[in-house]
């Protein structure tokens, strides 16, 4: 009897241990998440309606996927920064600029449509820029930081996170976009080079201050493979030399990895810098290139096409008539129409992605595949599923 007890303790043991990494794994898996909330900075493929809270307009077939009616963003439905709000268990973060109907207590949108790295030279009724540049958006973070620190005698607010939630936020930077693009045209490829350094100086020292008031996790989405968009392939002035096997323009796309390249090393630079930082470069140009290039691989139909636009051919893009706009051309009314089907394209109006693209970037960012050094969402909180 006691050799036969003595060969059942091993066997107890592990099925003991088994219970125990069992318990362990379901703790983890419904412990509360390491990330409390949201600090957005960025433009339109951030902006969760900051734009249209300043400046009330935006009409058509805007939002149609997700939200049924225009929701303040440039796409047909849900942008990243929604996607990983859903995947962290946190409502959609509201924009800084909207007074009603936002709730904060897991962080704030200080995107804006058409921001720009740099502080703009001209007004937006001129070129279009946004007056909101990141220098803006973070004095409007510090402004958050303080509002969100009451007074000892008063009550607060029931819509402000907590104090100590900015140590335990994600800070996300999807801009430069602009600084890139609204000078291509007019002083081609070369001169924009030039002054790519002092956009990704800019990012780097907004980090660095946000780091001086808290923030330690940093997330910083590098700029777009914007050779591929039906926007810049439509008027932006190339041979036939410059365009690649995938329609995309060789020039174009070789100044982004020429921005991203100083970006990557400017954030291991300011990873180094600041002592318990995670700083982490997210490659979604990567994932970006590969569904312009190969669309079908995704389950989708058209990468250099816009689903909304006007025109037809290849890119189906007319600068001269924007999505859901409406415009007499050469004595014609014309309508810049978007598709039925949003969910086959890449491209939704020549200039942003549609839900779908931002789904599969979003799911690429969550798994850690695109992030350097690796950094995967998953392993701090418990993914909730995209509805």
């Amino acid at each position: 009897m006691g050799l036969g007890l003595n060969r059942g303790i091993p066997s107890l043991l592990k099925i003991s241990c088994m219970v125990i990494v069992v318990m362990i794994s379901s703790e983890l898996a419904d412990s509360k998440c390491e990330i409390e909330g949201i600090f957005n900075f960025g433009d339109s493929n951030s902006d969760t309606g900051g734009f249209w809270a300043a400046f009330p307009a935006q009409t058509g077939p805007w939002g149609s996927t997700f939200f049924k009616k225009p929701a303040g963003r440039a796409s047909d439905g849900r942008l990243v920064i929604d996607f990983l709000a859903q995947a962290l268990g946190m409502p959609f973060i509201s924009p800084y600029l909207q007074s009603i109907g936002s709730d904060y207590r897991h962080g704030a949108n200080f995107a804006t449509l058409a921001s720009t790295v740099l502080l703009p030279n001209t007004s937006l009724f001129v070129s279009g820029i946004s007056p909101f540049s990141l220098a803006i958006q973070l004095n409007q973070m510090k402004d958050f930081h303080v509002k969100a620190h009451p007074h000892p005698h008063s009550s607060g607010s029931s819509i402000l996170p907590p104090p100590d939630i900015f140590g335990k936020s994600i800070y996300m930077f999807y801009i430069g976009q602009n600084d890139f693009t609204s000078n291509l045209a007019a002083i081609g490829v070369e001169a924009v080079r030039q002054f790519l350094p002092q956009v990704i100086a800019q990012i780097a020292s907004t980090i660095t201050e946000i780091y001086g008031i808290g923030g330690r996790t940093f997330m910083v989405m590098n700029l777009a493979p914007v050779g591929c968009y039906p926007a810049i392939l439509t008027t932006f002035r190339h041979n036939h030399s410059d365009v690649d096997a995938y329609g995309c323009l060789i020039s174009v796309n070789n100044a982004v990895d020429y921005y991203n390249s100083l970006l990557q090393q400017a954030l291991a630079d300011s990873r180094a810098r600041l002592a318990n930082s995670t700083i982490v470069y997210l490659d979604t140009n990567k994932i970006l290139l590969d569904l312009f290039r190969h669309p079908k691989s995704y389950g989708m139909q058209h990468g250099t096409r816009a689903c909304c636009g006007h025109g037809g051919g290849p890119y189906n893009y007319d600068p001269r008539l924007f999505c859901g706009t409406t415009k007499v051309i050469d004595g014609r009314s014309m309508t810049a129409s978007a598709c039925t089907d949003p969910y086959n394209y890449v491209s939704y109006d020549g200039i942003h992605a549609t839900e779908a693209a931002n789904r599969h970037i979003s799911a690429a960012i969550i798994d850690g595949s695109i992030s350097h050094p690796p950094f995967a969402l998953s392993h701090l909180c418990r993914i909730h599923s995209f509805p």
